[in-house]
């Protein structure tokens, strides 16, 4: 796919790995609907990049916003969809690890309603995590969750076909998600990136790379690609 003069639809695409999607996108030449629940927190963008309100969570509100987009090249979702529960399972609280799917409930939402408006060359990413493969202790939400992004990904790739999609798996990645600043931030970062074999976090730019491949690869589809820094790799 040749982005240039595309129309680009980034929901989670005002903040994190989403904004550097939807700077990108605009840098190759396509129109960016940037989504959230909270806009604002993009800031300042640069003409080309459009931003809007939405809950993916309400699956009326998504098929109205759809129906106002139409005609759209490329989709990627990178919303969290909510809360994260962390913790051992057997200790977990029952609300906290069904709470953690809206992420899953999300995606469904905007893969229901997003792909009828999708022209039919067009290429959606999805992005889950590491833990969906290898998670480390207290993530087995996040990986129960990811699982099902990714095999969700995979079983719809035929259903929609020639729409392409694919999923992005990043492993530890520095976005305003984690709320430390200075030397806890890095040590932070040292401390749950030591075992992995590129030792630092990621940037959200080279996830954004990443999605970016799988956008204009025209021969991928139903294909989860993995921006880990050695995460899966390691021993």
């Amino acid at each position: 796919m040749n982005i240039t003069g595309k129309k680009a639809v980034v929901i989670g695409g005002t903040s994190g790995i989403g904004l550097e999607a939807s700077l990108l996108l605009v840098s190759k030449g396509a129109s960016v609907v940037a989504v959230s629940r909270d806009p604002k927190k993009a800031g300042t963008v640069p003409n080309g990049i459009r931003l809007e309100s939405l809950d993916t969570r309400d699956g009326a509100a998504v098929e109205k916003f759809f129906n106002a987009e139409d005609d759209i090249d490329i989709l990627v979702n990178s919303a969290t969809g909510g809360s994260r529960a962390r913790g051992a399972f057997m200790e977990m609280d029952e609300k906290s690890f069904q709470a953690s799917f809206d992420k899953l409930w999300g995606y469904a939402n905007v893969i229901r309603h997003g792909v009828p408006c999708l022209k039919e060359n067009g290429a959606v990413v999805l992005v889950s995590g590491s833990p969906a493969r290898k998670p480390k202790p207290g993530q087995i939400a996040l990986s129960s969750v990811g699982s099902a992004v990714e095999a969700f990904s995979r079983g719809i790739a035929a259903e929609i076909a020639p729409k392409r999609i694919n999923v992005i798996s990043p492993g530890i990645i520095d976005t305003p998600m984690v709320a430390l600043t200075g030397d806890e931030r890095e040590k932070h970062y040292q401390n749950v990136t030591k075992t992995h074999l590129i030792g630092r976090a990621g940037h959200s730019a080279e996830v954004a790379q990443a999605i970016i491949f799988a956008i204009e690869n025209d021969f991928l589809t139903g294909t989860t690609i993995d921006v880990d820094g050695g995460w899966l790799a390691a021993q």
